[in-house]
């Protein structure tokens, strides 16, 4: 039987989060056919890891509308547009559906293991670009497959690979060994497990952006109620105008309200900051606490456990067989990453983008959503709804409509705070906040700097 023409395969996504399908419902919108590889057992995966945290951003914000047409016929009800949903709110309520609504289009328990172009490894360039890919993967009972596509759209994120302690972004010294205390999410204190680990204890936190003030808040909490419970803050920087975000000027609410509760904790003294203190090594004292020490010889006072939230940087290993034009700092799409460099751009003036920012050498292949951002640490899931939108006009052959960005931006604002980026060592650690709020509509096209205040 001969093999069917590359336009009669389906485009593979691979990860079933919020822009995985939001890819989906883009492509079926226009008539292609995608089929959603997920590692885990259920849609948002990765979301529900942080089922226990809030958003910043609303309802409204935060669902994608090709995807709430193809939730329509299923009679689901969008929630209140007004509210702020949990990561566990996220993805039963909307992801969970959509995935159910996409039906066999989404597989679970499926690991991409690698993509290359069929009989092409990355050193051949004879009739490259006429070949399908084939996309290796892992199922949950130990086989492995091999699926022929049209493209590849990488939503997988950046979830898996926490940033580690070390300063100069690999690992400090001892930290591997005491890695039993060491943990790189923020924890859920509403768990009788984990409350237990922390209560009482001494917590060093590491980092400086929205989820390091969600752990100092959580531990000011318990401190409340549990003696003895203490977080140290450690801070790759000083503490200025803009370290706890915009406060009340904040267009989101709920982020300055943060930033305000991890101001009180420190006032309060249930948590204190140790600044400019860039982790070299962890070592155990002799009760077997932890010491952090630092790279101008400071040691803290030890602590019982740590909390490093220093943000996260792409997988790429099962991406090594295609050619990918990826920034040199960010790894993130070379025409992409000028515009979102935290070491030279906040938020506010983050160019629109699509297809053509989001290409590279390797044809019909893209990374999208926070995989997109490569280590930039700011993101938006309706940046990422318009990236697909973007890209599943190129694949349906529209170019028009793909260059045509229409983008919702947010009118004027504090972006996590004045001067966020200003400090490189911030962007350097990922640190730093998001940036979104009351929308407005904007059809701009891609590269063209917006020339109002927004973000």
């Amino acid at each position: 039987m001969n093999a069917p023409a590359t336009d009669q395969l389906p485009v593979v996504v691979v990860g079933s989060g919020p822009i995985g399908l939001a890819a989906a419902a883009h492509l079926v919108e226009r008539g292609l056919e995608p089929l959603v590889l997920e590692a885990g057992t259920a849609a948002g995966a990765a979301v529900r890891d942080w089922s226990h945290v809030r958003l910043f951003s609303t309802w409204a914000e935060v669902v994608d509308p090709a995807a709430e047409k193809l939730l329509a016929p299923t009679g689901w009800v969008r929630p209140d547009g007004a509210a702020y949903p949990t990561g566990g709110d996220w993805a039963e309520q909307y992801l969970q559906p959509l995935a159910d609504a996409l039906g066999d289009k989404v597989r679970y328990g499926a690991t991409v293991t690698g993509v290359a172009r069929a009989g092409r490894d990355r050193v051949v360039d004879s009739g490259r670009d006429e070949q399908p890919f084939t996309v290796h993967i892992a199922t949950a009972d130990g086989r492995e497959e091999r699926i022929t596509a049209r493209a590849v759209i990488d939503a997988s994120g950046t979830w898996s690979v926490p940033s580690p302690i070390g300063a100069d972004g690999l690992p400090a010294l001892g930290e591997g060994a005491v890695s039993e205390h060491v943990a790189y999410r923020v924890p859920d204190l509403n768990d009788p497990v984990v409350r237990a680990r922390y209560a009482g204890k001494r917590t060093a936190v590491v980092g400086s952006g929205a989820s390091a003030f969600t752990a100092l808040a959580y531990l000011a909490d318990l401190a409340k109620v549990e003696d003895g419970t203490h977080a140290v803050w450690i801070l790759r920087r000083g503490i200025g105008a803009g370290t706890y975000g915009g406060g009340e000027a904040d267009e989101l609410p709920a982020r300055g309200a943060l930033g305000l509760r991890a101001k009180a904790a420190v006032e309060a003294g249930h948590a204190s900051a140790a600044t400019g203190f860039r982790t070299e090594a962890v070592e155990r004292d002799a009760d077997g606490r932890l010491v952090l020490l630092a790279e101008d010889g400071r040691r803290l006072d030890p602590v019982d456990e740590v909390i490093v939230l220093t943000g996260f940087r792409p997988d790429l290993s099962f991406l090594a067989e295609v050619r990918l034009g990826l920034d040199e700092r960010l790894q993130a799409p070379t025409a992409l990453a000028p515009l979102i460099d935290p070491n030279v751009h906040s938020c506010g003036t983050v160019y629109p983008h699509g297809v053509n920012e989001l290409s590279h050498p390797e044809q019909d292949v893209y990374l999208v959503g926070m995989k997109s951002y490569g280590r930039a640490p700011t993101f938006l899931a309706m940046t990422g709804y318009e990236q697909v939108r973007s890209i599943a006009a190129a694949l349906a052959g529209d170019r028009e409509a793909a260059e045509r960005v229409e983008l919702t931006l947010p009118e004027t604002g504090v972006c996590g705070g004045a001067g966020l980026f200003d400090d490189p060592d911030a962007a350097q650690s990922g640190e730093g906040g998001g940036c979104c709020a009351a929308p407005t509509t904007l059809q701009i096209g891609i590269g063209a700097p917006v020339s109002s205040g927004g973000c």
